[in-house]
């Protein structure tokens, strides 16, 4: 056979095999292409001058998509690499020179690469318009820009994948070079030795790495306490939380099963010889990669939770924190020419003025600082105006804050409290509600009173700076027109208006739909490296039992009975990673959900849902290529 002929088998042969990493290089090289289009193309930038930080988004998500990209095409390049340890041990067998086999894998490596890298900018460049379509019906903004072939994005793509390609190849020629050509034969077959371990070790290494975890969940739930010290918390969670994984998986699981063998006396029968003897004698190996799923896994499913989260929300959370469209304090005269404005337009509303006290005060064991300004509205007052509030009792408050998650004041800090106030007036803070009674733009603490404690205050505060504050506010019913009157608002000569709901609404909504564009995609990309290298890893191992199953097929072993012990292998390698991957995410985002003002229990569910169901695919993927094999043995 000719070099050429052999180098066109050989290529023929590894995308047969290894479809599935060629298609996630080639999804994983478009979708960077795209992004990079995106972050680049003036006519995008002009659609979306309003919403901030839109190349800043693409570019830290091209940046972490080429991280995940680099992690999983090493890992998996080692995986193909072993794989193939006896066919390169062949070549030099027969007499081909190191150096020929290096230039041949390289040859191989290069055009399958490179051939990866056209086909991706190909298919970015023919998806480009359809994903600008999706980003801008998320982030509800008319018109379609052109978006032409971007040169800038080609070369940019290029250049970062033909990095990725370089190191791959530094990973063959480290192979070919440094391997003896007994360890070429060798390596596939290589297993950890199953050895009695040390009971205290593996006992106190197997608590370290439960306690570590743990030690990660309890940072993660206090370390928006203490804003100076956020970053040092979030390494700390990140390097606990992994280390603690990978005990779990090296010590944890490798002690509850030689505990579990050695009960059986060895006498494991046909099922667990199938499923847990295959994971004890590659123990170190599945370590390394049951870690990184689980890591994976949880990064991708608080990524994608915590977007949904946030987008589901964002009409609600809005509405909490702005429960007026209109509102301007101390403004008459703007107010009045805002309604004739409106008035011209023949949109419909309602305007109740609404009083507000302004005072300074103090509450115990909250970092407030000293002279905090405080606004008491009258219950009364907002009830007229809409306002789904209950009346407090006389000398009573309720404090209303919808940022209140943020600034680290909930309800762990206790209630009912005494807040002092000037002039030695004091009054009873009963509980705290996480939504606003008014505009959360307004400077000050929202205190709920009664309209008799608010007359009271009146006349004990009198003689005070800036006392008594006049609230207009302003709804609009009708959707469509709320929109034309956030334009007239905009358009009135006035300099210090507060925003309107309408406004605020539609910045979060396009922050939130361009965050969730970026997460959706990053997520599929995360995922399908985190499948794929399972699934990798699966067939090779596959490979490597096929002559097990060939013995047990003629002794007797039907494929149903093989296929129950390879199902069981498959529950422990997917499914034990899944589940931890999902407990780190829940607590990831228990943090994440200070952002979002609602509950994010429904759209967290969602999104992981989605994840499991398209996980869960490649393990019916690994499952029916463990059948392939079982049936070909005979």
């Amino acid at each position: 056979m000719t070099t050429s002929k052999l180098f066109l088998r050989s290529i023929r042969k590894n995308i047969k095999l290894y479809y599935l990493y060629f298609f996630s290089m080639i999804f994983s090289i478009s979708l960077y292409y795209i992004f990079a289009t995106l972050q680049h193309d003036p006519s995008v930038k002009e659609m979306t001058d309003h919403t901030s930080g839109f190349s800043n988004a693409f570019l830290a998500a091209g940046i972490l998509l080429v991280v995940i990209i680099s992690v999983f095409t090493i890992y998996a390049n080692g995986i193909f690499l072993r794989r193939r340890s006896q066919e390169i041990g062949l070549y030099q067998l027969i007499g081909l020179s190191k150096s020929w086999v290096i230039r041949f894998l390289v040859v191989e490596q290069v055009v399958l690469g490179f051939g990866s890298l056209l086909i991706g900018i190909a298919i970015g460049a023919l998806l480009s318009r359809l994903f600008l379509v999706v980003l801008i019906n998320l982030i509800g903004l008319d018109g379609v820009a052109g978006l032409p072939f971007s040169f800038t994005a080609t070369i940019q793509t290029i250049v970062v994948f033909t990095m990725l390609i370089a190191i791959t190849i530094m990973q063959i020629i480290r192979l070919i070079a440094q391997n003896r050509l007994i360890d070429l034969f060798r390596a596939e077959k290589q297993k950890d030795p199953v050895k009695k371990p040390n009971n205290i070790l593996s006992g106190l290494l197997a608590l370290i790495g439960v306690g570590l975890i743990a030690f990660g969940y309890y940072v993660s739930g206090i370390m928006l306490d203490d804003t100076e010290t956020l970053l040092m918390n979030m390494g700390m969670v990140l390097a606990s939380t992994i280390l603690g994984t990978y005990l779990f998986f090296r010590v944890s699981i490798s002690w509850i099963f030689y505990q579990y063998r050695k009960k059986k006396n060895g006498n494991l029968g046909l099922k667990n010889s199938l499923s847990i003897a295959p994971l004890m004698h590659r123990m170190r190996g599945n370590a390394n990669s049951l870690t990184l799923i689980t890591v994976l896994s949880a990064m991708t499913i608080t990524m994608v939770s915590l977007a949904y989260s946030l987008y589901y929300s964002v009409e609600n959370d809005t509405k909490l924190a702005m429960p007026f469209d209109f509102a301007m304090v101390n403004m008459e005269d703007t107010t009045e020419t805002f309604m004739m404005e409106l008035d011209k337009e023949e949109i419909t509303y309602e305007h109740h003025p609404i009083e507000a006290l302004q005072v300074t005060g103090d509450i115990p064991n909250i970092n407030w600082g000293e002279g905090r300004t405080i606004l008491f509205f009258p219950a009364e007052q907002l009830q007229q105006a809409g306002v789904d509030v209950e009346v407090p009792e006389s000398g009573e408050a309720v404090y209303y804050n919808s940022r209140a998650m943020i600034e680290g004041m909930d309800n762990t800090v206790g209630y009912p409290k005494e807040v002092e106030l000037v002039k030695g007036e004091t009054i009873l803070l009963t509980e705290l509600v996480l939504e606003n009674i008014m505009n959360v733009s307004f400077f000050g603490e929202q205190f709920l009173v009664s309209e008799e404690t608010f007359k009271a205050f009146k006349v004990a505060f009198a003689g005070e700076e800036d006392l008594l504050q006049r609230f207009d506010t302003i709804q609009v019913e009708n959707e469509e027109e709320r929109a034309q009157a956030s334009a007239v608002y905009g358009a009135l000569p006035e300099e210090r208006l507060m925003s309107d709901y309408h406004s605020m609404y539609q910045s979060a909504f396009q922050m939130n739909g361009l965050f969730i564009f970026v997460t959706a995609f990053l997520g599929l990309v995360f995922l399908i490296s985190t499948g794929s290298i399972l699934y990798f890893k699966q067939m090779t191992e596959a490979e490597q039992e096929k002559q097990y199953y060939k013995t047990l097929r003629q002794l007797g072993f039907s494929e149903f009975h093989l296929m129950q012990g390879i199902v069981r292998k498959q529950f422990y390698v997917f499914c034990i990673p899944l589940i931890i991957g999902i407990m780190h995410a829940i607590f990831a985002l228990k943090v994440g959900s200070i952002l979002v003002i609602s509950s994010i229990i429904f759209p967290a569910m969602v999104g992981i849902v989605l994840y499991v169901v398209i996980y869960l695919l490649f393990a019916i993927l690994t499952i029916s290529y463990y059948r392939k094999i079982v049936r070909s043995v005979m």
